[in-house]
């Protein structure tokens, strides 16, 4: 059995014979038969055992076994003991706890000992386990990939191995190991699925497993088509502008898979693949202007775009003093011109120009606000600038930007838009304030 191990290990690189390892100990059948697997192989390593208290005496029992099997090999045995009230974290599981508080202390071990990598035990086995329950928890390609054989400082030399061999290799050795009683517990959805589920499989299938294992390859490999086209289409299709980034409605028509598409686009902004049915349900049912929020981002469903944009706009007020000779903030930068009626008028509206002798300052520029009102320029009578914003069709992600400078407490722009009626440059006019965006 070593030389397998020694043969699986060369063919995926994954141990340097003259490198040093820890191994991560827990004093069950699969991490005592690795240790005895690398001393067989001459690989050098030391031992990490966490004991989290969790089955009391017991618990204190796998600790005790470990330090005597360290001794037995002549190996440095680090322990760290858990305090009960580290698992005291309020909407996490236990097991995802101590999954934690494990795979932080081994790295810091590594850095700490200057050593190359942790050996972790997960054999075939656990491996078909996880591409079950990931499957049970509605993953998509990615649930069949599993644990990979290394993953940073994480190296899993046995997944080629089933348990049985584990344990035929380890009685035929005479080697002991401690079994965990909470591997019983059938509460445990991995135990349902090792007690119940697979021996039911196997019972009708005899290579279950086995064929389970060549099906979930071929699928990996059609995932990694999956993503070199998915690659491909959002470099294509998706647009970046500033702060947002825009997909046309017309690019997903007649897409096969769209679903797909998006939830791949999505999910690394916080977007559920539940979120992408609404939202395919509420595009093909036209809902034109809905939101979707994930904790950091929102998706804005346009017109003729798919939207999305950070949640947080949030930037403060501020004051322009008279002799101010520029404005920022966080959606725009403007520098402040005094200049003479004969100046040229500028008619870009990212721009403004304002009879100065009208103005009072200190200016103040802020959000806009539900309730604000101005007369628009060119129009006789006041407008909110919310009905303002939609008859421009301003999309909602650019809406959150828009900000409104006021003087004396009226709205003299609504910045990057449109000035007010009352505050334009007129013939008479004699000295004009000129904002002109950089």
């Amino acid at each position: 059995m070593v030389e397998r191990l020694i043969q699986h290990i060369r063919s995926k690189n994954l141990l340097d014979q003259k490198g040093k390892y820890l191994l991560a100990l827990s004093g069950g059948l699969d991490s005592v038969s690795l240790g005895y697997l690398l001393k067989e192989a001459d690989i050098e390593f030391e031992i990490a055992h966490v004991n989290f208290g969790l089955r009391a005496e017991e618990s204190d029992g796998d600790a005790a076994f470990v330090e005597e099997l360290a001794k037995k090999w002549g190996k440095i045995n680090h322990i760290h003991k858990v305090l009960p009230d580290a698992f005291e974290v309020p909407g996490q599981s236990t097991q995802m706890i101590a999954r934690k508080i494990r795979y932080d202390w081994f790295s810091e071990l590594i850095r700490e000992r200057k050593l190359d990598g942790v050996l972790v035990a997960h054999h075939f086995t656990d491996q078909i386990e996880t591409v079950l329950l990931n499957l049970l928890r509605g993953t998509g390609i990615e649930g069949v990939y599993g644990m990979a054989d290394k993953k940073i400082d994480v190296i899993r030399p046995l997944l080629p191995f089933q348990r049985e061999e584990l344990m035929a290799y380890m009685l035929d050795k005479g080697y002991s190991w401690r079994d965990d009683s909470s591997n019983e517990k059938l509460i445990y959805k991995r135990n349902f699925i090792r007690k119940i589920v697979i021996p039911a499989l196997e019972e009708g299938y005899p290579d279950a497993l086995r064929s389970l294992n060549d099906s979930f390859d071929r699928i990996k490999d059609t995932g990694k088509a999956f993503f070199h086209l998915f690659d491909n289409w959002q470099k294509e299709n998706i647009i970046n502008e500033g702060d947002a980034q825009y997909l046309a409605l017309k690019c997903l028509g007649n897409l096969p898979g769209k679903s797909s598409m998006i939830y791949y686009w999505l999910r690394n902004y916080g977007f559920n693949i539940s979120d992408v049915e609404d939202l395919i349900k509420a595009i093909e049912e036209g809902h034109s202007g809905k939101n979707f929020h994930s904790d950091e981002y929102f998706l804005n469903l346009d017109r003729e775009y798919l939207i999305l944009a950070r949640s947080d706009f949030e930037w403060e007020s501020q004051s322009i003093e008279k002799n101010d000779i520029s404005m920022s903030f966080k959606f725009g930068k403007y520098d402040l011109l005094h200049v003479k009626k004969d100046f040229p008028l500028d008619k870009n509206p990212e721009n403004a120009m304002f009879d100065e002798e009208k103005l009072r300052f200190p200016l103040k520029l802020r959000k806009w606000q539900t309730g604000d009102k101005f007369m628009p320029l060119g129009m006789q009578k006041e407008k909110k600038v919310s009905d303002f914003l939609i008859d421009l069709k301003v999309p909602l992600v650019e809406k959150k930007k828009v900000a409104v400078l006021e003087s004396g407490g009226q709205i003299i722009w609504v910045v990057g838009y449109r000035i007010a009626e009352q505050f334009k440059c007129k013939e008479e006019s004699k000295h004009i304030l000129y904002f002109k965006k950089r």
